[in-house]
């Protein structure tokens, strides 16, 4: 903890007083004129098209609780920060709130008041969205019953609970500015690199985190703070790569949250449930080929290792014991209903969390309106130990041709207690 104030007061003073003043001036942003908040039903329809694209319903509604009403706690590595109200009450929604104001928030990550926004709200994705669209988004919000539901305060740990430190952060990590367009690409391409880049704002899960927080943004991969989900690299060809894998196959996951290939589990059959099912298939056909095109990293192959002969003799009658039926003895499963698990990526990865989760707590992928009633994994937590655990995540790692380090029972302790939301 002292480290990381140091790090913070030492990058502060790094930063030149220019810089953070120019932060403060709270003065109207470049491009601040949009389209008219006109309220037509197109204009509307859009906006609501553009809310399920990025879930904003997932992070600004408590479950159980009045749609995009907020209160949602986020947790992050700093402290717990609780999501806004969205809907039009004058005195803790957005019904005072300007096009421009809203327009503020997405592109630059300030408040109403100039105040800088915490970047658990992914406006460092949403910038990439152009004004008309953002317009659109407002207008949606327009339309929300007001919901009289005071906004709840962060807890953040200092010095993290200072924002005007976050002039610091955004000289790191954040620069303004929409997604432009390749004319080297087509006009599908683009679309999705828009739908990934901005509203869907995929890195905000699929990057690495630095110890302030900042996302790298390319698709690389890296370990989901404090949730404790693995999110794989979509530009490995060793974890979630998509190079190889069949468009249509890509379209299905995303739409239904299970394929031929693989299936969603965790955080990720959320955002398909709430969000990605309910796009247009056009919209998803792009998004497919955008993600297909991404460059694929060659990673080294794994060193070989062998199994002690205690874990994989415990692991191999676990696994007939428990999960042969459905994954089958050669691995293959039943897809798109079981996975298999040869040459199964969320398997592979170096990464054996996701694997270890999904033993403990279970597997199930959303219902959605192409899979209304999904086939899940029961949890095995209360079923097997911590040694029994290990030992058939690391058959599985080691069977079929896989060649993966095995799991410790200490890193299953570790993620035993670790909630499954």
């Amino acid at each position: 903890m002292k480290r990381l104030f140091l790090i913070v007061l030492l990058l502060l003073l790094a930063v030149p007083v220019v810089l953070i003043t120019k932060e403060f001036v709270h003065e109207p942003d470049r491009d601040a004129v949009g389209v008219p908040i006109t309220g037509s039903a197109a204009q509307v329809a859009q906006g609501k098209y553009l809310a399920l694209a990025g879930n904003c319903m997932g992070c600004h509604t408590v479950r159980g609780g009045a749609q995009y009403a907020g209160g949602r706690a986020i947790a992050t590595p700093f402290g717990t920060l609780y999501s806004p109200n969205l809907t039009q009450d004058k005195t803790s929604g957005l019904g005072n709130w300007s096009a421009n104001d809203f327009w503020r928030a997405l592109h630059n990550g300030k408040s109403q008041d100039g105040s800088f926004l915490y970047p658990a709200f992914p406006y460092t994705n949403y910038t990439r969205m152009t004004r008309p669209d953002s317009d659109a988004l407002f207008a949606y919000f327009k339309t929300l019953t007001p919901v009289a539901q005071a906004n709840r305060a962060s807890e953040l740990r200092f010095p993290y609970n200072q924002r005007p430190l976050m002039a610091v952060w955004r000289a790191l990590y954040f620069t303004p500015g929409v997604q432009k367009t390749d004319p080297a690409k087509s006009v599908t391409w683009n679309r999705g690199a828009y739908l990934v880049e901005g509203p869907g704002h995929c890195s905000a899960c699929h990057s690495s985190r630095t110890t302030l927080g900042g996302s790298s943004g390319s698709l690389e991969g890296g370990l989901i703070p404090v949730l404790n989900w693995y999110a794989p690299s979509l530009t490995s060809s060793n974890e979630a790569g998509l190079g190889d894998w069949q468009q249509s196959h890509i379209v299905d996951l995303l739409q239904t949250g299970i394929s031929q290939r693989s299936v969603v589990f965790g955080p990720m059959a959320e955002v398909v449930r709430g969000s990605l099912q309910h796009l247009s298939e056009p919209d998803l056909q792009a998004m497919a080929e955008y993600l297909k095109s991404l460059p694929q990293i060659d990673t080294p192959s794994p060193v070989p290792v062998a199994l002690d002969e205690r874990t994989r003799v415990l692991g191999s009658k676990l696994y007939e014991k428990h999960c042969v039926n459905c994954h089958r003895a050669d691995g293959t499963g039943i897809p798109p209903n079981y996975p298999p698990l040869a040459g199964n990526r969320a398997i592979t990865m170096d990464s054996a969390i996701n694997p270890v989760r999904m033993v403990l707590n279970g597997g199930f992928p959303p219902s959605t309106h192409g899979n209304p009633r999904p086939y899940g994994m029961p949890p095995f937590a209360a079923v097997l130990n911590d040694e029994e655990v290990a030992a058939v995540v690391s058959f599985t790692r080691n069977a079929w041709g896989h060649r993966q380090a095995a799991v410790t029972p200490f890193e299953v302790s570790r993620y035993r207690a670790v909630p499954g939301d």
